[in-house]
């Protein structure tokens, strides 16, 4: 059961689209915009009164669980006059000119290309017709240049002389040439480097193709210039993928990864390391999800990734194609699906280097961006693209369906999505909620248009693709299917949730935290459309803003980490908020999580990529795997941690559950409860405070017992709550009569919680526990009924023998089976 109530109080304008480049941009918001932005956080108590009654709230939004056939299938033949977002909220319907106008449209579009390509998928295909391919006759080469008035192909097979190489044009202003193989092998050799020349005003002007699919750089020279290279490696040396893709899980657990700096050394790290000894350990704290940073070729490495300069090229400075795909099929091998972080939201500013350089000054229609101011990005120094031109469509599918096709991706998150959505970018722009700041002049259809495009197509190529948008703006129906008249997204990033937690460590005392504030910023989403929560990403991490450990433990982290001194009372505190942040954001924040690279130990620093102003330094542009593989550090109980909480979802599935219901948020005694899927949560954020006998609401009654324990000694707690102790429940109040019950709630268990603690307890199903054990005594298996299990350090000797006795000293360890066990 879903049960919902508004906003209570008007939230806080939201800043400009965040770029990860710099912390400038970013403010620290309370939650999603609000008015239709309606949270999940239900059957909630008053702040300061714990057991006081609270009426149900109807909520604003007309629900509609499923959308009629009928409909969908009268929008897909064109019908845009009802559209089913209506009946999701009607709220949408006094917006049905914009609606209708945008839906036409995207049918319209689709429409022309297929009229005019055969098919979406066929003009998605482009990246087989343009750039540099071979076939049995030949090597073709296509290029899209309407302002060239001369062109030719240059590169190491003619001695980059291209007098003999001429290119011819269309009247699409596309330049054209086929050269014969020689002796029977392709003229130009695999691993060549080649140009694309032409001439405007007068001028020879040298550009790398603009689909190259590999691109180097002499790193011993300064500043020097990349070049392109053919990549046409013989069927000897071209990677086959041997795993088939895993399936689409019910939700996303997300490790966020950047490949360069995975590495303990100061240096840039390969896709073939990060497949090798990276990977095991994203598999072994149980996600089932790897979103890899960076990948499109970049010549500026310190622009995280965000300032492409070659679409269809791997970044080389990790490896070849080759090597990501071995990186790729290595993940799915370990069951691992892999998200590409894909921009397509603006383009270098490098002229060089990449497709800027094909502006030459002439109009719109004739380039790739947009003309004037319109085409310039203020905030970013970068190009933005036109996409109502029919070859920017092209090439932009084209480059979904290259990595799709070609290295076996699942799935995208598309960055920057905000600045796509409106014709002011979010530049200075504060949403507070309002639809009329979603739908109206500001809106810059045609890019709605190209992403409604973009998600029809992969999801029709891949059914179970995964796309997330990077949105901070919140607009409805972002993330509803595009044949509803959403723009067809899987999920948004709940991107207030990390600026709460900043802004709390940063400025406010523990006293000060408040309950309620934190949990509407986490429930405060579109209960129609999913989000990824997160605690911190590659945002959080970058110079000039820190990560949660270090805001937390600061100067004392690497001094007073390790168990072979007594903790501090900062160190002691920075490793249960930690677990505690990390864990409410993942049990009440969203349908789906995501952690960055690190994190899940407490990495002590954040990231500092080399540039000038740091001497060009890999100091900080790596992780140290060693903490987290040093016993006698306090990492690994911040990693154990991580991997029960994903472990958590993998047994009981609350993340992709629907029901989600916040029964009590105290600001006095700092704690909030909820349930979500079958699973009830305590969370106490007081640093002193222990409260026996605490009262909990529940759905069903019978008997609960510990899921998760973030003070257990495996996890470096202090091992108080009791782990074999069964929680009987009462009824509350008038059957039916919600009013009546205990915070709303129909049954309650009473609990130990100490402070700086949150516990999740699982209700018993006695009929299955005989079964688990009877199946326990024939296999010889230890059944995870009683605990999540945890491959982790282990605690010293003392805690070790404390652990296994149970009860109130410790945690319930229940190993996972080894190979051994299996035979």
């Amino acid at each position: 059961m879903l049960c919902l109530v508004s906003p209570s109080s008007s939230p806080t304008p939201l800043p400009p689209p965040r770029r990860s480049r710099s912390h400038a941009d970013r403010a620290a918001p309370p939650g999603i915009a609000g008015g239709g932005n309606v949270r999940l956080s239900v059957l909630s108590v008053q702040c300061k009164a714990r057991r006081s009654g609270v009426r149900k709230v109807k909520s604003k939004f007309a629900t509609a669980a499923t959308v009629q056939e009928d409909k969908t299938m009268a929008t897909a033949k064109g019908d845009v006059d009802h559209l089913p977002i209506y009946d999701l909220d009607p709220k949408l319907e006094i917006f049905k000119d914009h609606f209708r106008y945008r839906m036409k449209r995207f049918l319209e579009q689709k429409g022309s290309i297929e009229e005019n390509e055969g098919s979406l998928e066929s003009f998605s295909k482009g990246y087989l017709k343009f750039g540099i391919n071979t076939n049995e006759d030949g090597t073709v080469y296509r290029e899209w240049a309407p302002a060239a008035q001369e062109a030719e192909l240059i590169g190491d097979f003619n001695d980059w002389n291209g007098a003999n190489h001429k290119m011819e044009k269309d009247k699409f202003g596309v330049w054209s040439i086929k050269i014969d193989h020689v002796k029977g092998k392709p003229a130009i050799p695999h691993n060549s480097k080649v140009k694309f020349r032409f001439l405007h005003g007068g001028v020879w002007v040298d550009r790398i193709p603009a689909l190259i699919r590999y691109a180097t750089v002499d790193a011993s020279k300064f500043g020097a210039p990349y070049d392109g290279v053919h990549w046409d490696p013989p069927a000897s040396e071209r990677y086959t993928f041997k795993h088939p893709r895993p399936s689409k899980p019910a939700a996303p657990r997300i490790y966020e990864a950047h490949v360069g700096m995975s590495g303990e050394k100061p240096a840039v790290s390969t896709y073939r390391e990060f497949a090798d000894n990276v990977l095991p350990r994203i598999r072994a704290n149980n996600y089932n999800t790897v979103q890899l940073m960076a990948v499109m070729e970049h010549s500026y490495y310190a622009s995280f990734g965000y300032h492409v300069t070659n679409f269809f090229a791997v970044s080389s400075r990790s490896g070849t194609p080759e090597d990501l795909k071995y990186l790729v099929d290595k993940a799915h091998s370990l069951g691992l699906r892999v998200l590409m972080d894909v921009v397509h939201s603006h383009a270098s500013n490098n002229v060089t280097d990449g497709l800027n350089g094909y502006d030459v000054g002439q109009s719109t229609q004739e380039s790739y961006f947009h003309a004037g101011d319109r085409g310039y990005h203020k905030l970013w120094d970068s190009r933005l693209f036109n996409y109502a031109n029919w070859e920017v469509l092209r090439f932009l599918l084209s480059n979904l369906r290259y990595w799709l096709d070609e290295f076996m991706f699942d799935g995208f998150r598309f960055d920057g999505v905000t600045s796509m959505l409106y014709h002011h970018h979010g530049i200075n722009v504060g949403f507070t909620g309002n639809y009329q700041e979603y739908f109206s002049l500001d809106t810059a259809v045609d890019a709605v248009v190209y992403m409604m495009l973009a998600n029809h197509l992969m999801h029709k190529l891949l059914p179970e693709a995964t796309v997330v948008a990077e949105d901070v703006s919140g607009m409805p129906v972002l993330c509803r299917p595009v044949d509803e008249g959403g723009v067809g997204f899987d999920y948004r990033l709940a991107m207030a949730i990390p600026d709460r937690w900043i802004d709390y460590l940063k400025n406010k005392d523990d006293s000060e935290w408040s309950m309620g504030e934190i949990a509407h910023t986490l429930t405060n989403r579109r209960y129609t459309e999913k989000c990824i929560a997160y605690a911190e990403s590659h945002d959080q991490s970058i110079v000039g803003d820190k990560t949660i450990a270090f805001l937390l433990m600061d100067k004392e982290m690497y001094t007073g980490m390790s168990d072979l001194q007594p903790a501090s009372p900062t160190i002691d505190r920075g490793i249960a908020l930690q677990k505690m942040i990390h864990f409410i954001t993942m049990a009440l924040g969203g349908d789906g999580y995501l952690n960055f690279m690190g994190n899940e130990f407490g990495h002590p620093e954040w990231i500092d990529f080399p540039r000038e102003g740091n001497n060009w330094s890999y100091d900080k542009c790596r992780r140290q795997w060693s903490l987290v593989d040093t016993d006698h550090l306090r990492y690994k109980y911040m990693n154990a941690f991580d991997q029960a909480m994903n472990a958590l979802d993998e047994r009981f599935s609350f993340l992709s559950s629907s029901k989600q219901i916040v029964s009590d948020m105290n600001d006095e005694e700092k704690v909030i409860v909820f349930e979500r899927g079958d699973l009830v949560f305590v969370f106490n954020f007081h640093p002193k405070k222990t409260y026996e006998g605490y009262k909990v609401g529940c759905d069903l009654p019978g008997k609960y017992r510990v899921a998760l324990d973030s003070d257990a000694l495996v996890f470096g707690g202090h091992g108080r709550v009791g782990h074999d102790v069964d929680h009987f429940t009462s009824p509350e109040g008038v059957p039916g009569v919600p009013e009546t019950n205990f915070n709303n709630r129909p049954n309650s268990f009473k609990v130990l919680s100490p402070p700086r603690t949150c516990v999740a307890y699982y209700r018993v199903d006695e009929a299955g526990a005989g079964r688990r054990l009877h199946a326990k005594a024939e296999t010889g298996k230890t059944s995870p009924a009683e605990s999540i299990d945890v491959k982790a350090s282990r605690a010293s000797s003392k805690e070790d023998k404390e652990a296994t006795a149970g009860g109130k000293k410790g945690w319930k360890f229940a190993r996972q089976p080894s190979d051994q066990d299996t035979k």
